[in-house]
């Protein structure tokens, strides 16, 4: 009996030293665990959805090599990106349109400095759903008459545009108001950034416009270049004709040639990353902005969008390198037709 108990309890010593063990391998664990994800550094990103997809390669890209950065994107707009920006909530804001007034003040206000950089350049794309037979192209004034305020309540039907068109309701979509999509449309189609009908379905999110447009035959909508690339087999892209003679183009696509040669008027501009100075100063940030000029092009085709030329990701990392704060727009938000090598010459 006595035997029996001392091996028992012999047993039971051995079975708490195992487990006490154990335990301390779990707090070692544990506290490496802890100390490595202290030592992780943080970018955070937000902005525009259209600049989403490339920030987000480059952002994978980077990761897959610098193991101790973690980069997180949000989506909340161009002009919601600036708020968050301006507030000092971010690190970085991905554009779709230069700096507006306001959010120049906004970030003035708060004493937040910003180096502006263009990082590739998009075309809008006009789409309607592929049930649509009627449509083969639309001119700057068609889309002006369907999208102009004055149109809202009024301009109602397809017949309206075209006597040929269906007598059926037009459904419009497009970016909501704090995309910078929107602005630019508005400023290139209507000849005012923000002047819009409101009778339309916005969302801030193009993959909701997307499938809004791709369940409706009767839809018609636009978003970034790339949403199209990816759902082009939901959709039928709508050529679109600036009707200006001196281009003498005729109706256009925003094809990658078209764009980079400004065939695709008046609809093809450039995008952006604005970082804040102040974040400059960290090492990861700078690792992460010269690994997003160098890479950058290159992804930007693979997401669907058009590269700068080389020497404009070149003169880019010079005016980073430089901390040359400041916009390239002098603060004045959308601007059709410009060639950003031509202002980074500058």
């Amino acid at each position: 009996m006595y035997d029996a108990r001392l091996l028992f309890l012999k047993n039971l010593n051995r079975e708490v030293n195992v487990l006490k063990k154990l335990m301390l391998v779990v707090a070692i664990l544990a506290s490496l665990f802890e100390n490595s994800w202290a030592k992780t550094a943080v970018i955070k990103i937000d902005g525009s959805s259209t600049v989403f997809p490339i920030t987000e390669a480059v952002a994978e890209e980077f990761q897959a090599v610098n193991r101790k950065v973690r980069i997180t994107i949000g989506v909340s707009g161009t002009g919601g990106g600036f708020k968050k920006f301006c507030s000092d909530e971010v690190d970085i804001t991905n554009a779709s349109r230069p700096i507006k007034p306001s959010e120049v003040k906004l970030c003035a206000d708060r004493g937040v400095a910003y180096i502006e950089l263009p990082v590739a350049y998009d075309g809008i794309a006009i789409v309607v759903n592929q049930k649509n037979h009627w449509v083969d192209a639309l001119t700057v004034r068609e889309l002006k008459k369907i999208w102009e305020p004055a149109s809202q309540g009024k301009i109602l039907r397809w017949n309206q545009i075209r006597s040929s068109w269906p007598d059926q309701e037009i459904h419009l979509f497009g970016p909501g108001i704090d995309s910078g999509t929107f602005d630019y449309f508005t400023e290139a189609i209507v000849g005012k950034g923000g002047a819009s009908r409101g009778d339309f379905t916005a969302s801030e999110n193009d993959n909701v416009l997307v499938q809004g447009i791709s369940m409706d035959q009767y839809a018609l909508g636009f978003f970034g270049v790339a949403y199209y690339q990816y759902n082009k087999d939901r959709l039928k892209l709508v050529p679109v004709d600036d009707e200006n003679d001196a281009n003498g183009k005729g109706p256009t696509t925003p094809d990658y040639n078209n764009v980079l040669k400004g065939k695709y008027q008046p609809l093809s501009r450039p995008l952006f990353i604005y970082i804040r100075k102040a974040a400059t100063d960290r090492p990861e940030v700078k690792k992460f902005i010269r690994f997003y000029l160098e890479n950058g092009g290159a992804l930007s085709k693979e997401v669907g969008y058009i590269a700068l030329p080389e020497k404009a990701y070149q003169l880019g990392q010079s005016r980073f390198d430089q901390q040359k704060t400041g916009s390239l727009f002098g603060g004045e938000g959308s601007q059709v037709g410009v060639k950003i090598e031509e202002l980074l010459e500058k």
